[in-house]
């Protein structure tokens, strides 16, 4: 009895919690996305480097709010070095209540490095929930499978 009360109270703190940091409304954010278009790992090789891994990336961009469609308005990919690669939102595009858009990233495209970052802007007309952004990352071959995610974290305006 004393571990099913412990439970429940663990449980409801935590619940409390996620409710009490529920992200604010806004008419809209710049997020920054961190992207790996490839991993190092393992031991040194002759040359000192380490071995490399390439990664495919999907970027998630997912409207939250149950009621309000969201925009976007850009998605600039930046390398590690800073330089912008390419827009993947060349013109705005309506996210639906509950709706997503998805950014791919081929394993072979290893441009932009294992610091790469993609810089998304979105709108809304009302305020609304956040979007929520992940960036997934995959190589998946028999045996040597490599797959973790990446979130994207506001950016505070000037």
């Amino acid at each position: 009895m004393h571990a099913a009360r412990l439970i429940f109270a663990v449980l409801f703190c935590l619940s409390f919690t996620a409710v009490a940091q529920a992200p604010a409304r806004s008419s809209g954010q710049t997020l920054y996305l961190s992207i790996y278009s490839h991993v190092w790992h393992g031991d040194l090789d002759s040359k000192g480097q380490p071995a490399k891994a390439l990664v495919s990336i999907s970027v998630s961009i997912r409207n939250t709010d149950p009621a309000r469609s969201i925009s976007v308005q850009s998605a600039q990919y930046f390398d590690t070095d800073g330089k912008r690669l390419r827009e993947y939102v060349t013109t705005s595009r309506t996210i639906p209540k509950m709706g997503t858009i998805e950014l791919f990233i081929p394993r072979s495209d290893d441009t932009g490095g294992s610091g790469a970052n993609f810089v998304i802007v979105w709108k809304s007309e009302t305020p609304a929930s956040p979007p929520i952004v992940e960036g997934f990352h995959a190589n998946l071959p028999a045996g040597r499978s490599i797959a973790f995610t990446t979130t994207a974290r506001p950016i505070p305006p000037e």
